[in-house]
C-alpha cells in the first residue's frame, strides 16, 4: 500500500540541521506511528512521503517554509520579571503567553537584570531539517 491521505505510516527517522547536529532520532527507541493529513508533520516532509511505502528509504532537506516557518524578530522581547510573580525563571523555561493572536508558546532565552527576555518562535524555525527515514508499514486508517 502506498502513502496517501487517511493512511496510518510507521516510520523511523532521524533530523538533523545543516551543521549535522542531531534534533530528534526513533531508530534506537519506538517508530513514528501518524495518520497522513491530519497535520501531525510538517508539510515538506509530509509531501516527500506521499507515495511511499513499507520499505522505502529517502533522504529529504525541508527548507524552513516548509517546516516550523522563518524566524520573526518581533516574536523576541524583554517583559519585567514581576510578570513571573514569585517564581525562580531560568533560561529554557517555556510559559504560555497570551498574545494579541491568543495564546502561544514563549521559551526564556535570557535574563538581563528585571527583564527576562522571551522567544515566541518555534524552537526550529529559520532551520533546514535534514530526514533520514525508513517507512515499515502503511496500512488503511
Amino acid at each position: 500500500m502506498k502513502i496517501a491521505p487517511n493512511t496510518v505510516v510507521k516510520m523511523h527517522y532521524a533530523v538533523l540541521d545543516n551543521d549535522d547536529n542531531s534534533i530528534d532520532n526513533t531508530f534506537d527507541d519506538e517508530p513514528l506511528e501518524f495518520i497522513v493529513g491530519t497535520g501531525y508533520l510538517i508539510s515538506g516532509l509530509e509531501e516527500a512521503l506521499m507515495s511511499k511505502q513499507a520499505g522505502d528509504k529517502l533522504s529529504v532537506s525541508v527548507e524552513p517554509q516548509n517546516g516550523y516557518g522563518e524566524r520573526h524578530d518581533n516574536l523576541m522581547q524583554a517583559v519585567p520579571k514581576s510578570m513571573f510573580e514569585d517564581m525562580e525563571v531560568e533560561v529554557g523555561m517555556q510559559f504560555r503567553a497570551t498574545t494579541d493572536e491568543g495564546e502561544q508558546t514563549v521559551i526564556v532565552i535570557g535574563i538581563e537584570g528585571d527583564e527576562v527576555i522571551v522567544d515566541g518562535n518555534h524552537p526550529l524555525a529559520g532551520i533546514t531539517l535534514n530526514f533520514d527515514v525508513e517507512i515499515l508499514d502503511v496500512r488503511e486508517a
